[in-house]
């Protein structure tokens, strides 16, 4: 059967050959799981109906052996009657039904057969699968940690990059700068504010002086 030859090439996969070969391992094995899963299907549903056929054939084998039995009954009453002719038309009807059922029994047998097949190429198909489920689980946790130790290491090559490094230090430099001029700018800002309140104490006393000098001139005339 085309559907054994199927099955037979998934259960003799070698998983780790195919992971190994494989561009994408997580898809490949979902792929096959997915085959297997389909073939799990149709192997199922090929043993239930080989064992539908089986019991038909069966049903029908003992059918023709019940009636082989009850013409060869008759017979033998037709023989106890002295009715030779009569016996010996059963005896062929017996027979007749005789080689009927052996050949179901025959067919019988070799259901049985396809069958067993059908049920040893499930059992091992669904221990191929619980195996393929299993290295899957597996690939994935090995991908994600593989992926985390990549990114990892992409970080510390960032980090210690040597352009980043010297960016980083002209940056610095830049900021550095930035605030000694800032620095500055406010220490000339107090000076000029200094400055301004000495003259504001000279203006204020150059007031004061003519200020007292006009009093001085209005007590005299008074």
């Amino acid at each position: 059967m085309a559907l054994l030859e199927r099955v037979s090439t998934l259960v003799r996969a070698n998983l780790n050959d195919l992971i190994d070969k494989a561009e994408d391992p997580e898809k490949m094995l979902k792929q096959v799981i997915t085959d297997m899963q389909n073939q799990l299907l149709q192997v199922k549903t090929q043993v239930a109906l080989a064992l539908a056929d089986q019991h038909l054939l069966e049903k029908k084998q003992k059918e023709h052996e019940e009636k082989s039995a009850d013409w060869m009954r008759r017979a033998e009453l037709a023989v106890a009657k002295g009715q030779e002719d009569l016996a010996r038309a059963a005896i062929e009807r017996s027979m007749g039904f005789g080689e009927m059922g052996a050949n179901f029994a025959e067919q019988v047998a070799d259901q049985r057969m396809q069958v067993e097949n059908l049920k040893t190429a499930l059992r091992k198909l669904e221990h191929k699968l619980a195996e393929a489920q299993a290295k899957c689980d597996l690939l994935l946790a090995q991908h994600r940690r593989s992926r985390a130790i990549s990114k990892a290491a992409d970080a510390q090559t960032t980090a210690a990059d040597g352009s980043k490094a010297a960016a980083f230090d002209r940056m610095k430099h830049k900021v550095a700068r930035n605030e000694a001029v800032g620095q500055a700018k406010a220490e000339l800002t107090g000076t000029d504010n200094v400055e301004d309140r000495l003259e504001e104490l000279e203006k204020q006393e150059k007031v004061d002086q003519i200020l007292a000098e006009i009093k001085a001139k209005r007590e005299a005339v008074q």
